[in-house]
């Protein structure tokens, strides 16, 4: 359950600035209006970021300090995403844009897309996997369904980290990754795949960022217009940016600092896709100036709770447990954490159901309880246990509460009802607007009592049922309220992916309750082999596996279960052993030997350098004139060629022929359109400058310091008269 779902209360929107600030504690309220230059907010789990930064933006907005449509709020989830514009909904913030990385970039990548290159944009593709299928096919490679799925995950790690085809051998033994083929083989299918994509004119969700930071690198008159309409930024998460996204970002800002950034490096359990923490824990290098504000009140969770996070964190070791945050619960005393060993996998998930029979039967809504593991083929085992306790659960990650078809069809019977309810007999009786609501649904489905067992018939009254909840909480907030109100509630609700709460108990991997919090969590599984996992190796791994369980214990607010089995199935050899992430925190473990140096504590750091000791701006551009009449040039192509476009040129026409056709090759190997190798205007300007060396090469616009370090040598050669594109290349 989202903190946005765990009060289903209607506030109204606060009447004044002011009115947005309170509530707060004093470092969110540092956090709400410190809203000039860079702003760094360090958050642990639990402390109110999104609300701080929420708040933060409609301070801003309500004060008149921030235009609604110039900020860009990111983050990495449809559902985060979903929550902030909910939440900045109600605080009267309406017209701030709250949207993932890859949302934003395929908005911007559709509007300027005829104009940067023309044509119609391809199609977006929304999985890759049957098409790196085809493109093993083509290199004769047979993969099973985990080398698949692995080799897909590789290919999408290595876009992100912007790595083309040629360079993914090496960029994977220095990053360590654990390849599910060889290197070299990858490579080669990572080049067909780009090879099939390429001749379907289609592209992936990675593509779009890629394509995103191309047309903003090489366009500079679409650059300015992007940055004339966001001048804002706020990015939640910020411990889970990729090196791509951060390359976005970067483009976004421009010479700007207006940017506030949200997150917590002991929460970085996505490595494995890209994401790095460094952005986050380096921005204080990057900009001296910044304000840095430390979250560490603990509103979610008990002391109890707080104090096993805290004794996780105690014993890591790395870069990011030198950041770590020490939590301070403000909630008070609750039950201590359970321990429990089992003699297999079968008897732990009995057990679990068993508990969470007896907490349901003792008045604890099954909405409020979740079973967490580490991988989802555990998943099964906990489902028919659930089942034969006759427990209702629901998968995380499953279908989207508003794309349920029974949820569907039940708002346009809400709207019928609402547009023509005078004519439907169903309403005669009724007067109130939760009595309305339970006639029309009682067409669909909707009973008094719930259906027996845990099958689909049960989950489709889940969502209607939730559907009633949501009503009777709009009625109390609204008294007021029609159907017809209600409806556009849903309607705005489904526009942010606002869920209303089901019953049911959640079961979800580690990975996927990131963000999340129930009452109670049972953690299972927890054993050495599976926490950490056993391809865990280097010491690296090992720590996010550590913050991995981390982060599943921060999802409790009351109580925690966690549990083991000594073997697998039953009548196994009991040769696990708990894991040693528990040592010295669960009752009778020897202590293992650990980090003991002290956490960073709440607070407010202020920039306080000078202005001539800040760090060292970009500088701005000055204007720039024609090299042949000397006219002040603003067109984004005249300033590449650095001269009017009527204005002679000296152009060697059969050096730009040579540039183009090993542009083309390049193109083809990397798997990209040409314009992302070099545009057109660029290589004009190349060919016209000719230049003979390195600085001569990169003080043409468009040569940025990546695209010299990758084709300089090439590019300088060229322009001496040696061929470097081979005749088989060409052909």
């Amino acid at each position: 359950m989202t903190p946005a779902t765990h009060s289903t209360l209607f506030p109204q929107a606060p009447d004044s600035a002011d009115a947005v600030l309170e509530g707060l504690d004093p470092e969110q309220r540092a956090v709400a209006t410190a809203l000039q230059g860079p702003v760094c907010v360090l958050a642990g789990a639990g402390t109110g970021k999104t609300r701080a930064i929420t708040h933060r933006i409609a301070y801003g907005v309500r004060a008149g300090i921030l235009q609604p449509s110039t900020v860009l709020a990111v983050t990495f989830t449809n559902r985060a995403a979903g929550e902030m514009r909910g939440r900045l909904r109600q605080l009267g913030a309406q017209g701030v844009q709250a949207r993932t990385f890859h949302s934003a970039a395929l908005r911007q990548l559709q509007y300027f897309w005829p104009k940067a290159v023309g044509g119609s944009m391809p199609r977006l593709i929304d999985r890759k996997v049957q098409l790196v299928a085809e493109a093993a096919a083509t290199r004769n490679l047979r993969l099973d369904r985990s080398e698949l799925r692995d080799t897909t995950a590789e290919i999408e790690w290595a876009k992100v980290t912007q790595t083309v085809p040629a360079d993914y051998p090496y960029a994977a033994a220095k990053a360590g990754r654990d390849t599910p083929r060889d290197p070299a083989e990858i490579a080669h299918l990572y080049a067909a795949y780009e090879n099939l994509k390429r001749d379907r004119a289609v592209i992936d969700f990675e593509d779009v960022l890629l394509l995103t930071v191309a047309v903003l690198q090489d366009r500079h008159d679409i650059a300015d217009q992007v940055r004339a309409q966001y001048q804002h930024f706020v990015v939640d998460e910020y411990q889970d940016v990729s090196p791509l996204q951060q390359r976005l970002l970067e483009l976004w800002l421009g010479e700007r600092d207006s940017l506030c950034v949200v997150g917590d490096a002991s929460q970085t359990i996505y490595s494995f896709t890209g994401a790095t923490p460094d952005h986050l824990l380096d921005f204080r290098a990057r900009h001296p100036g910044a304000t840095v504000v430390k979250l560490v009140r603990d509103y979610r969770s008990t002391p109890q709770v707080v104090r096993l996070a805290n004794g996780l964190l105690t014993q890591a070791s790395g870069r990011a447990a030198d950041h770590r945050l020490e939590l301070v619960s403000q909630r008070p005393p609750g039950p201590d954490p359970v321990y429990a060993e089992y003699t297999d996998e079968p008897a732990e998930a009995e057990g679990a159901a068993r508990r969470i029979r007896e907490l349901v039967d003792a008045g604890t809504p099954a909405a409020e309880i979740a079973i967490l593991f580490r991988t989802n083929s555990q998943s099964e085992t906990y489902e028919q246990a659930l089942a034969d306790a006759g427990v209702p659960y629901q998968l995380r990650g499953a279908e989207r509460f508003f794309d349920r078809p029974e949820v569907r069809k039940a708002g346009i019977a809400l709207r019928g009802a609402a547009r023509f309810g005078g004519n439907d007999s169903l309403l005669d009786d009724v007067v109130d607007l939760p009595s309305q609501v339970r006639a029309v649904l009682s067409g669909e489905g909707w009973t008094t009592e719930p259906p027996a067992g845990s099958g689909a018939a049960r989950e489709r009254w889940e969502s209607l049922a939730a559907l009633v909840n949501l009503a009777h909480d709009f009625a109390a907030a609204h008294p007021g309220a029609t159907l017809g109100d209600l409806v556009a509630e849903l309607d705005e609700r489904a526009n942010a992916q606002h869920a209303p709460t089901v019953q049911g108990v959640t079961l979800a991997s580690l990975h996927a309750a990131k963000g999340l919090e129930w009452d109670v969590v049972f953690l299972v599984g927890v054993a050495d082999g599976m926490m950490p996992i056993t391809y865990a190796k280097t010491d690296e791994q090992i720590e996010e596996e550590r913050r991995l369980l981390y982060v599943g214990v921060t999802r409790a607010r009351e109580r925690l279960h966690l549990s083991w089995s000594l073997s697998r199935a039953p009548g196994g050899r009991p040769n696990r052993r708990p894991s040693p992430f528990l040592d010295g925190l669960r009752p009778g473990s020897a202590t293992t030997a650990g980090r003991t140096g002290p956490a960073a504590a709440g607070g407010i750091e202020r920039g306080t350098l000078a202005p001539a000791a800040a760090a060292p701006r970009r500088r701005q551009r000055t204007p720039a004139r024609c090299r042949v009449c000397g006219r002040s040039l603003t067109d984004a192509g005249e300033m590449k060629l650095m001269r009017c476009e009527d204005c002679p040129s000296d152009m060697d026409e059969g050096l730009y022929e040579r540039l183009r056709a090993w542009r083309a090759v390049q193109a083809r190997r990397s798997g990209q359109p040409d314009f992302c190798v070099f545009t057109d205007r660029t290589l004009m300007a190349i060919a016209e400058a000719q230049p003979d060396t390195t600085s001569e090469l990169s003080r043409i616009p468009g040569v940025l310091s990546r695209k010299l370090q990758r084709h300089g040598a090439d590019i300088l050669a060229i322009c001496a008269g040696q061929d470097v594109v081979r005749d088989d290349e060409e052909d």
